[in-house]
């Protein structure tokens, strides 16, 4: 009887030191599992994915070739110019669906399965963002094609365009904690539409996306000089096109760190509370 007893410790003592050992990076591993299920998502929907294909073509042909002679004298001329904006605007506005998705989801109770998981709380939403990363790779390589199509060619060297269409891609998955943070915050995914819209096209129109920041009004270019599409889309045309870069580049990576700096810690409380 002792000996039953003197080895039951034992026994449960080599049960838990054989019992494998949490892996590092559980947060980084669910959140991949989950930016997974993002993309069969999106690949079973490719309608989904019609605001980062036809919206970027319809900008550039609507622009270039209406408002193009206009604006520069020359369509070739201001397709050059305006190819880096637009695509800086498109990827922008992207980021928006993403709320959308997220909104959508928590409406539909899809979160409270997560939530029965063992997953980090916080998984969902990270996932969700990586995931995310796929349509701006479409947004970019869809803008470029129909502008090399329209005539458009970078003057850089492969280099130089690469890290312009990393920086644009880094860029929308900083900004895209801000939608997720309004999904949380509001009611409906029409709502996160609504209110997204109203804050990116500001910063599309405020900005040096379709005109030059010197021609705008004095009291305008205040804002223009701050807004983070301004230098976005300043270090893609310097990236594709050769102009100077000044410190555009490094104020667009300070406000990639803003955002995530912000918006995420944001996003991840409220997402606590409502689910």
């Amino acid at each position: 009887m002792s000996t039953l007893t003197d080895t039951a410790p034992t026994r449960s003592r080599a049960l838990s030191n054989s019992a494998p050992n949490p892996r590092p990076f559980r947060l980084v591993r669910h959140s991949l599992a989950l930016a997974k299920r993002s993309l069969i998502k999106t690949w079973r929907t490719p309608e989904a994915l019609i605001d980062v294909t036809l919206q970027p073509v319809l900008f550039l042909i609507i622009f270039v070739y209406v408002f193009g002679g206009a604006v520069a004298g020359s369509t070739h001329d201001y397709l050059q110019f305006l190819l880096p904006g637009i695509l800086a605007q498109t990827i922008a506005t992207g980021a928006i669906a993403i709320g959308v998705n997220l909104n959508t989801d928590i409406a539909k109770g899809i979160f409270d399965r997560f939530r029965s998981l063992p997953i980090p709380r916080s998984a969902p939403l990270v996932g969700a963002v990586l995931g995310d990363v796929v349509r701006y790779v479409i947004v970019t390589v869809s803008t470029l094609a129909i502008g090399y199509v329209m005539g458009f060619r970078i003057d850089t060297d492969p280099f130089r365009a690469i890290a312009g269409c990393l920086l644009a891609v880094l860029f929308a998955l900083c900004l895209s904690w801000l939608p997720v943070l309004v999904s949380m915050k509001v009611r409906t995914a029409g709502a996160v539409q609504g209110v997204m819209f109203a804050l990116i096209m500001p910063l599309s129109f405020a900005s040096n996306v379709f005109v030059g920041a010197d021609t705008l009004p004095g009291w305008m270019q205040a804002f223009v000089d701050v807004n983070p599409m301004t230098h976005l889309v300043a270090s893609v045309r310097g990236l594709f096109l050769g102009t100077p870069l000044g410190n555009h580049v490094w104020w667009t990576l300070a406000w990639c760190a803003g955002f995530v700096a912000v918006f995420m810690p944001l996003a991840l409380r409220a997402y606590r509370k409502k689910i």
